[in-house]
């Protein structure tokens, strides 16, 4: 049996365009599934902490929002649970979507897909699985070399696709990163002990550039993803762009653009 199409976007939105990250998430779901076709969607999205769900219950939110911009951040609630992380020009979002019912795959299954992934992207580098304590959003799937963070994911479901979204640290200030969401979680805790939220070390994370002792770029490592991707199927990078601007997904796009909007009401005014 020949291997599936796989669709690929590449996208880079400007600050004031940061809702369209998440919404295309949501509008590429629904796309997933009437298509039947496996997606690949690389994102960027410049200066800008995404904030989980468990954020919200943050006894003073508004202070560390306030932390954050005036760090030169701006901030979004996305869709899904975990905490926050970080997005600027030396981290590189990759959404892999799956037409699949809710049994097709189990969590950890659908998790094992994207560290297959990364580890095909840098075979010479040791990248492991398992929770690394005090690093920012930190999971059972985050991924780490010697104990130090690179990446982290989630995942979300409808009834007939998936995704499972990973953030990559390629390049950039990471002890920076960090110490920025150290500062918005002891900022928003005031004093209060949580053990929900992390005690974020700088020293517990890192980047694939620092790993490799050389330069990397975001766009070289995107151009590497999509060398890992062909080999599993054959690789349309011109399609999709063009279906993304038909009436139907952009309906479906206005729709999810306008439940993020809703969801940022949910915060404070820092």
């Amino acid at each position: 049996m020949s291997q599936p199409t796989i669709a690929t976007l590449s996208q880079h939105y400007e600050p004031a365009a940061m809702l369209d990250s998440f919404a295309y998430t949501n509008a590429l779901l629904w796309l997933t599934a009437k298509r039947q076709q496996p997606i690949v969607h690389f994102w960027q999205l410049d200066q800008t902490v995404i904030l989980g769900l468990l954020d919200q219950q943050l006894p003073q939110l508004a202070s560390g929002l306030t932390t954050l911009h005036q760090a030169g951040y701006q901030s979004l609630l996305r869709n899904s649970g975990g905490l926050a992380v970080v997005a600027d020009a030396g981290v590189l979002n990759v959404s892999l979507f799956l037409p699949a019912s809710r049994n097709d795959y189990a969590i950890t299954e659908a998790y094992q897909l994207m560290v297959d992934y990364v580890q095909a992207v840098w075979p010479q580098l040791p990248i492991i699985t398992g929770e690394i304590k005090r690093s920012y959003c930190p999971g059972d799937y985050d991924l780490s070399i010697n104990g130090q963070k690179i990446a982290g994911m989630s995942q979300r479901r409808t009834e007939n696709a998936l995704v499972i979204m990973l953030y990559v640290s390629v390049n950039g200030d990471q002890a920076d990163r960090s110490r920025l969401i150290h500062d918005f979680y002891q900022t928003g805790l005031n004093g209060t002990t949580d053990d929900r939220f992390p005690v974020v070390d700088p020293a517990v994370m890192t980047t694939v550039a620092a790993q490799l002792d050389q330069p990397v770029s975001v766009r070289a490592t995107e151009q590497a993803f999509m060398t890992a991707l062909a080999r599993h199927g054959a690789v349309d990078t011109r399609s999709l762009p063009l279906v993304t601007e038909e009436p139907e997904f952009q309906a479906h796009l206005k729709r999810a653009y306008q439940q993020m909007q809703r969801r940022q009401e949910r915060l404070p005014k820092p």
